[in-house]
């Protein structure tokens, strides 16, 4: 595929498919080939206001389009599994949105059937791709603020989210945590890994999803993250991580970060900002473009989002669900 434009498929038709498609779109090497809904008349819409040559009204015709290169799930994460699965079973490649799964077992579930078929596998936390997290990273990694001691970070919207929202509806996996805390708890995966113990505290709506989720994380080097999601109250959105030797602080919108601050003791502090080059601070497409890079390449997951990390943070999201009691329909409960 070296060289050659990348032929992506949609499935499903939500507002987070259209930011992708319109990202996608923008990308001289990418070329969305066709769209898939539950019904016809969706793909239909989705595929004149971006224009998309083939729409399906069912799944199955997607999965089977022999076209596409490259599968972008973008389903509620209730029914991530089963699309994803199918687009698998099918032979494509698949970018699954996040929250990758209900629950681990599911994960694993798709990892392994990625292996079987020897198919490209990403989850899209499209925070692992933007280069300023990507400097974050390296900059702890290197030694930059020391020895990490804690992790800070917080999601929440102010809401009001009525009953009927899919936010609240157990049956779409609704609920702060899957939707909003995987990026808090990706966030300290990234820097320490999958931690050694999960607390966890929630206030569940009457629907039995959590309206918001505090979370203590540890790991055995003594480190502690403290995180936060809510469906109840709009948050500052920031993050930190603090070193024995300094702190770097993102003020705002760390999921999709545009500036950082690095504070080491002894120094001025050291402002590191987006370029020009990377795009608006909400871009998708530094994802598509790793997708597209591992896909000529023929690398089967991304060093960036490796499946082993995806599989970590949801056994996470797991144990934080054990602790606060919430479980949806048909589902064993979570470890």
């Amino acid at each position: 595929m070296a060289g050659e434009r990348v032929r992506w498929g949609v499935l499903a038709t939500g507002g987070i498919a259209g930011a992708f498609t319109a990202d996608l779109i923008d990308l001289p090497d990418a070329e969305v080939v066709a769209v898939a809904s539950r019904t016809e008349e969706s793909a239909k819409a989705f595929a004149e206001r971006f224009g998309i040559p083939r729409a399906y009204g069912d799944w199955e015709s997607l999965a089977a389009d022999e076209d596409v290169d490259v599968v972008y799930v973008a389903t509620p994460h209730s029914a991530h599994r089963a699309a994803a699965g199918l687009c698998l079973e099918a032979g494509r490649n698949v970018l699954c949105e996040k929250a990758f799964t209900l629950n681990a077992r599911e994960a694993e579930e798709l990892v392994g059937l990625a292996k079987e078929r020897g198919s490209f596998l990403m989850e899209a936390m499209w925070m692992y791709c933007n280069p300023l997290i990507r400097k974050l990273k390296a900059l702890v990694d290197e030694g930059a603020i020391g020895e990490v001691r804690t992790v800070q970070a917080d999601f929440g919207l102010s809401g009001p989210f009525p009953p009927t929202h899919r936010l609240r509806d157990p049956a779409q996996g609704g609920g702060a945590l899957l939707d909003l805390g995987v990026y808090p708890v990706s966030f300290a995966h990234l820097l320490l890994g999958e931690p050694s113990e999960v607390m966890a505290r929630a206030v569940l709506s009457d629907e039995s999803v959590d309206l918001q989720t505090g979370m203590l994380l540890s790991w055995e080097s003594g480190a502690l993250a403290s995180l936060h999601c809510s469906l109840v109250g709009g948050t500052s959105t920031s993050a930190s991580v603090t070193g024995s030797e300094g702190r770097i602080d993102i003020p705002s919108g760390f999921f999709h970060a545009d500036r950082f601050v690095l504070h080491r003791d002894g120094r001025d502090p050291q402002e590191f900002t987006a370029s020009a080059a990377d795009g608006t601070q909400a871009s998708l497409k530094h994802e598509a473009i790793e997708v597209m890079r591992c896909l000529r390449t023929g690398e089967t997951e991304s060093p960036l989002v490796p499946l082993d990390g995806t599989l970590a943070v949801m056994r996470t999201l797991d144990a934080a669900r054990d602790r606060v009691g919430v479980t949806y329909p048909g589902e064993v409960a979570p470890l």
